[in-house]
């Protein structure tokens, strides 16, 4: 059985302390988790667990967190990634925001993040978003996953780079903050609404 981890935000929400506790929790020790390359802490969900049961908490469970809208934000832009971190975090939104600057990253951990939504710069150097998204739609265990490509470029210069997979969201660079508020938050009313039909 696999180890599922879940980013800070994600671990201050369902233990229902502030993201700065938890940090300290994870340096003391008392939470177990790793540091990804771009240096995002990766909590496994077990300790979370634990540390509920050691305090006397109501222990969490899959179906409780379902609720969270899991973003993964590739950019190698640092700038946009800490806009993206900071909005997202004042947005009171039921999100778990992952950041990281290279879609060599992303490759290596979406598995264990299993993103509901995927935000890529296209022009990054190595791997780009072109490759990343089109690895992530030929691939059937992400076969739900809403990509969405963020650009400078035109579409006709898209086009010439060998396009986009079907059905990906293309928005143009900078970053509209205030649409991308309104987009998550459509994403987090569908995912409550269909909760509430179970």
């Amino acid at each position: 059985m696999s180890t599922e981890y879940c980013g800070t935000f994600e671990a201050a929400r369902l233990l229902g302390l502030s993201v700065g506790t938890v940090q300290s929790l994870v340096e003391r020790g008392e939470l177990e988790a790793w540091k990804t390359q771009g240096g995002h802490r990766r909590i496994a969900t077990q300790s979370l667990r634990d540390y509920q049961a050691r305090h006397g908490q109501q222990a969490i469970s899959g179906a409780e967190s379902d609720p969270m809208l899991r973003v993964l934000v590739v950019d190698d832009d640092l700038v946009t990634l800490e806009v993206v971190r900071a909005a997202t975090e004042q947005w009171k939104l039921p999100l778990a925001c992952t950041l990281m600057p290279s879609a060599v990253d992303a490759l290596l951990q979406i598995g264990t993040l299993r993103p509901h939504v995927l935000l890529t710069d296209l022009s990054m150097p190595g791997v780009d978003g072109f490759e990343l998204l089109h690895s992530l739609r030929s691939n059937p265990a992400f076969a739900s996953m809403l990509l969405v490509a963020i650009t400078g470029l035109s579409k006709s210069e898209v086009k010439v780079r060998g396009g986009l997979p079907a059905d990906t969201v293309l928005v143009k660079k900078p970053l509209d903050l205030r649409w991308l508020h309104g987009f998550l938050s459509a994403l987090v009313a569908s995912r409550q609404l269909k909760a509430a039909q179970i």
